[in-house]
């Protein structure tokens, strides 16, 4: 029993199941302009952060693509058709960009 108990706590602790801080990933996108081209339910220029969302529902591998997205610049295809890189954000705190990319998700 003691042991179903730490096993439990530890589950509890991992930063997989921390809860995302909607807030700081809010300042962070802000503090990149990622807003220019991303709004969370409608497509500008780029993907609206729903449709992203759905885009890596399931893929386990989502949250890592979505920060080498952010912090790569690779180059992308805009709504009308065009490409160009993609703007690499200042960020370079992974628990930051770990957040971003998770309240990304969670749209």
């Amino acid at each position: 029993m003691i042991i179903g108990v730490a096993s439990l706590a530890l589950v509890g602790a991992c930063p997989a199941h921390a809860e995302v801080n909607a807030a700081q990933a809010q300042a962070l996108m802000k503090a990149n302009k990622c807003g220019r081209c991303h709004a969370p339910d409608k497509t500008k220029s780029g993907p609206s952060l729903k449709k992203i969302a759905l885009e890596y529902k399931d893929d386990a591998d989502a949250e890592s693509k979505i920060i080498t997205q952010m912090t790569t610049g690779p180059t992308v295809k805009l709504k009308d058709g065009s490409e160009e890189e993609h703007t690499i954000i200042k960020e370079k705190n992974p628990d930051k960009l770990k957040n971003l990319a998770q309240w990304i998700l969670s749209h």
